[in-house]
């Protein structure tokens, strides 16, 4: 075998070695990306478990079990951030008010308002024993799950 050959076959091996390193390492991360939802507070009752970037716009049948309205505590992995919704498809709760500028302005609401009463923000290793304090438990419709 001469140089070449042999630069081949070490640049071969480091290749296939960097392939799998890079492979396991992606996996490892979104391992640490997750979101589990229970049914009661003090995360108990039934629950469900979901694992890498997710975006559900309804519960209604998610592995077979609706869970719409259903969740009342939660537990946020270390490397995700979850967004929760109070309706179907991600939609704020007075959209329609939204799209009239002066009706918000005439109430005093502004968009954060809109926002803060229809939409809440979980940022990593976020536990949650009860979604009552935010006034948000069994009212989650629809979900994003990011992998950070």
């Amino acid at each position: 075998m001469n140089q070449i050959q042999g630069l081949c076959r070490g640049f071969k091996r480091a290749s296939v070695a960097m392939l799998l390193l890079a492979t396991s390492t992606a996996y490892a991360v979104d391992k640490d990306c997750w979101a589990d939802f229970f049914e009661d507070a003090q995360y108990a009752g039934k629950h469900l478990f979901v694992e890498g970037a997710t975006q559900l716009a309804d519960l209604n049948n998610v592995n077979g079990d609706n869970w719409d309205r259903r969740i009342h505590s939660l537990k946020v992995g270390p490397k995700a951030k979850l967004t929760v919704y109070q309706n179907p498809r991600f939609e704020l709760t007075v959209t329609e008010m939204a799209k009239r500028p002066d009706l918000m302005q005439s109430l005093g609401i502004t968009e954060q308002d809109i926002k803060e009463d229809s939409e809440l923000i979980f940022i990593a290793n976020a536990k949650i024993h009860d979604l009552g304090d935010f006034d948000f438990h069994k009212k989650i419709r629809s979900l994003k799950l990011e992998c950070l």
